[in-house]
């Protein structure tokens, strides 16, 4: 694993194309570009999308036309088998890159600037949030 590698979940409909559900809408403004770009600074790119079955395959092949293909699709990693009556859907990543984040989406160069510029930053918090529990992310430093 690289030293600063982020594994980073990206939300589809309304995050990386316009929301057009269940249409796939044109890719948004530097999508493609920013994902190619953290892409080959290593980090891992998972897609996380309400999408399933038709919608999902979809998806993920307009990514590939677009030159991505994810670490992986809904799920931690590759080979993890998801099965709904056992298991949640929720995913394990460092980042979550969502339209729906609070406060909106900030557009695709604002969110690479983000990772690329604070990457050891983000890196300690995710670490320390992680020893520390949900409420030190309140705490000041």
């Amino acid at each position: 694993m690289f030293e600063n590698q982020l594994t980073i979940a990206i939300d589809f409909d309304g995050t990386i194309v316009e929301d057009a559900y269940p249409r796939i809408g044109k890719p948004k403004l530097f999508a493609f570009e920013t994902l190619k770009m953290l892409e080959g600074k290593k980090h891992r790119l998972i897609l996380w999308t309400y999408r399933s079955g038709k919608r999902l395959d979809e998806a993920v092949e307009f990514c590939k036309e677009n030159g991505i293909e994810f670490y992986a699709v809904n799920k931690s990693y590759p080979e993890e088998q998801f099965n709904e009556k056992e298991s949640s859907r929720k995913i394990n990543a460092d980042l979550f890159i969502d339209d729906r984040n609070i406060g909106g989406f900030p557009g695709w160069g604002e969110i690479y600037q983000l990772i690329d510029g604070h990457k050891s930053e983000l890196m300690e918090k995710h670490q320390n949030r992680s020893k520390r529990g949900i409420f030190s992310i309140f705490k000041k430093k």
